[in-house]
C-alpha cells in the first residue's frame, strides 16, 4: 500500500501510519511501528472504551448521574455534559449544547475509579490495554490527553473497534452511533459545526466541513484527533481504520496534510 509512505512528506520529525483492515491484518503501515508517541485526545477514545467495559461489568450505568447536576456518565462521553473545555465549571444545562470538554473526561475517570475501587489508569489497563496485548501503551495522568502508545498497539485497539471481543458488538454499536443529535458545537480546530455530531466517546464525521478525514471518508465515519499530531479512524463502508501518530502539535500542516492522506489511503484500499 503505496499511500501509507506519504507520511514521509509530512513536515514533522517523527511519523508512523498504519492501516488495519476489518478482519485486523494489516493492510499497509510505515514508519516506526513501536515509537511510543504522546496521544494528546486519541487517548480518549481508550478511555470511553474502559468506561463501557464498566459498565458491561455492571460497576455503571450510562444513564447514572455523574458530572454536574443532571448529568450522567453518557453526558460526560458525548461532550454534552455542559462542563467547559479545560476547567470544572458549567456552561450550560446537560443535553443542551455539544461542549468539548477535557474535564469531563476527567471527571468520567474519578467516577470510575470510585465505581470499581481502582485508579482510572489501573483499570484502563486491565479492561483494554491488557488483553489487547497492548504493553506499550499506558496512562500516566488525565484521561482526557496523557495517553502514551504507539502504531502497533493502537492497530490492536481499531482491530477491536472493527471486530469487538471486549465489548457486545450492540455495545459498540450503540457507541458510534449519534447521541443528542442535532447539537451543535465547536470541533477544536475545525471551528463551530451544526450539527456537531458524536457517539459515547467517539467522533462520528456525518456531514462535517471542513474536516480531518477525507472527503471520500464515509458518513459513518468514526474516530479522533489529538492535539500532538495524532488521529484514529475507522471507516465501516471501507471496512478498515487508519492509525496516524507524529511528535509535532496539530495546526494548519495537518490541515493540509491529512484529508488527502486519508482520500489516498481509501483509494488504495478499493483499488
Amino acid at each position: 500500500m503505496q499511500s501509507v509512505r506519504m507520511i514521509e512528506n509530512w513536515p514533522v520529525p517523527t511519523a508512523a501510519a498504519a492501516v488495519i483492515r476489518a478482519d485486523g491484518t494489516i493492510a499497509g503501515s510505515h514508519g516506526p511501528a513501536d515509537h511510543r508517541f504522546r496521544l494528546a485526545s486519541v487517548t480518549k477514545p481508550l478511555a470511553a472504551y474502559a468506561v463501557l467495559v464498566a459498565y458491561e461489568e455492571g460497576a455503571v450505568e450510562l444513564d447514572e448521574p455523574a458530572g454536574p447536576e443532571g448529568s450522567t456518565v453518557r453526558h460526560l462521553l458525548a461532550h454534552t455534559s455542559g462542563l467547559a473545555f479545560d476547567e470544572h465549571r458549567i456552561t450550560a444545562e446537560p443535553g443542551t449544547r455539544r461542549l468539548y470538554s477535557n474535564a469531563g473526561f476527567e471527571v468520567l475517570g474519578d467516577h470510575i475509579a470510585k465505581a470499581t475501587d481502582i485508579p482510572f489508569a489501573e483499570y484502563l489497563r486491565q479492561a483494554v490495554l491488557q488483553p489487547l496485548g497492548m504493553a506499550s501503551t499506558d496512562l500516566p495522568g488525565s484521561p482526557a490527553k496523557d495517553g502514551v502508545s504507539t502504531v502497533a498497539d493502537l492497530s490492536r485497539f481499531a482491530a477491536e473497534l472493527q471486530a469487538p471481543q471486549l465489548l457486545h458488538p450492540r455495545t459498540v454499536a450503540e457507541a458510534m452511533s449519534v447521541v443528542h443529535p442535532g447539537l451543535s458545537g465547536v470541533l477544536p480546530g475545525y471551528g463551530h459545526q451544526k450539527p456537531n455530531d458524536w457517539g459515547l466517546g467517539f467522533e462520528i464525521r456525518d456531514s462535517k466541513s471542513p474536516h480531518w478525514t477525507g472527503s471520500s471518508s464515509s458518513p459513518r465515519t468514526f474516530g479522533h484527533f489529538g492535539q500532538s499530531g495524532t488521529f484514529l479512524w475507522v471507516d465501516p463502508d471501507a471496512g478498515a481504520a487508519c492509525v496516524a501518530l507524529t511528535d509535532r502539535p496539530f495546526g494548519p500542516w495537518a490541515v493540509e496534510a491529512w484529508p488527502p492522506f486519508t482520500d489516498a489511503v481509501l483509494a488504495d484500499l478499493s483499488a
